[in-house]
């Protein structure tokens, strides 16, 4: 009896300690559009928001396309890397298991998507970030089952959390004529109505359990390439920029506000207007030779929107501030993310663990 007892209290003792190992791994869950996606669009057969083609991640890891928009990491990667994070792999990609997600956390950005569930819908599919919040639900109802309600919900209220969403809802949405929410709205009052539904969202995330959390603001959207060429002079947009100005505004405040709202939480709000409109103003300062046009283009054919087969490289993708008509370059993002870094004090999580190895970065080959 005394050898049963024994044996019954070993197992309860080991079943304790690989509960607490899950509890104290701190990951990261992700929440974004194309400028986070790490390969979920990839998985939606119907998407036309795709980065599957060459030469997407010709300078990540083997060159071959892996979901990212980019022909290198997000900020994302970057400053989860500096971090100490490990990085977090697609929600949708098949190989995903309860065992990867307590080690890696999760990433359920998708390109196209937006914080307005009809954003995007040009592109037939795409995650929401409602969607992505119901797909977070069902990620904790499978860890739940793994660990026990007590050790989940210590592993989600460690984690750290990213959401990165909002320029679709102005370039895949009010800018565009064909979406009913251009003529439903004025600028001010679309802004609201964006606050009032990522307000809710955000409350709802914090329910999950998410409390430290940032989200990230928008760039100067006006400036892309694609906004560039649209224009009748190829100058930037202002409206763009101003809507991507007073989002911000309204997102620090709303950031604010649920900081001392809710409870246990750190909330953040993460601007890099500046960063990014400073290089695109003065590149050279910056180390880059281009900011208004993309590496990788169809030619005089304009605008391409995305990177194909077909498309002619620039000679030093280093140089360049944009990878295609909207996404920024890898060199573009590690700038972005080292002044991230340190505007707003990144520090290393305290997991003993070294930062996720960063792809190797292939020199850009001269391709005329």
């Amino acid at each position: 009896m005394k050898i049963k007892v024994g044996v019954a209290m070993l197992v309860v003792t080991i079943f304790a300690i690989l509960i607490d190992g899950y509890s104290c791994k701190v990951v990261q869950f992700i929440f974004g559009d194309s400028l986070s996606d790490v390969g979920n669009n990839m998985y939606l057969s119907k998407s036309l928001a795709q980065a599957s083609l060459p030469w997407y991640g010709i300078d990540f890891g083997n060159g071959l396309p892996n979901g990212r928009f980019s022909n290198g990491r997000t900020v994302a990667d970057i400053i989860g890397d500096n971090m100490g994070l490990p990085r977090p792999p697609a929600y949708l990609d098949p190989s995903l298991t309860e065992d990867m997600i307590l080690e890696n956390g999760v990433n359920y950005a998708s390109g196209g998507g937006g914080i307005l569930n009809e954003t995007g819908a040009l592109f037939i599919q795409r995650l929401s970030l409602y969607k992505q919040i119901e797909l977070f639900e069902g990620t904790q109802t499978l860890i739940r089952s793994k660990i026990g309600k007590v050790a989940a919900d210590k592993f989600f209220q460690g984690a750290r959390y990213v959401v990165a969403l909002g320029s679709n809802d102005f370039i895949n949405n009010y800018l565009m004529p064909v979406y009913s929410d251009s003529w439903n709205y004025n600028d001010q009052s679309f802004i609201d109505y964006l606050m009032e539904t990522l307000k809710a969202q955000l409350q709802l995330l914090h329910t999950l359990g998410a409390r430290q959390l940032m989200v990230f603001g928008l760039g100067p959207m006006g400036c892309i390439p694609l906004q560039r060429v649209l224009s009748t002079s190829g100058d930037c947009v202002d409206r763009a920029n101003n809507l991507a100005l007073s989002f911000n505004k309204a997102g620090s405040k709303l950031m604010d506000d649920l900081n001392a709202k809710l409870p246990n939480s750190s909330y953040r709000f993460g601007d890099a207007y500046d960063v990014v409109n400073n290089i695109i103003i003065n590149p050279s300062k910056y180390g880059f030779s281009n900011s208004d046009s993309p590496c990788c283009s169809f030619g005089k054919i304009r605008p391409a929107l995305t990177c194909v087969p077909a498309s002619v490289l620039c000679k030093d993708r280093s140089k360049y501030l944009f990878w295609d008509e909207y996404h920024p370059s890898d060199s573009a993002n590690q700038f972005i993310a080292k002044e991230l870094i340190k505007k707003f004090g990144f520090t290393r999580v305290d997991q003993g663990n070294a930062p996720s190895s960063a792809p190797a970065i292939a020199p850009s080959p001269d391709q005329n």
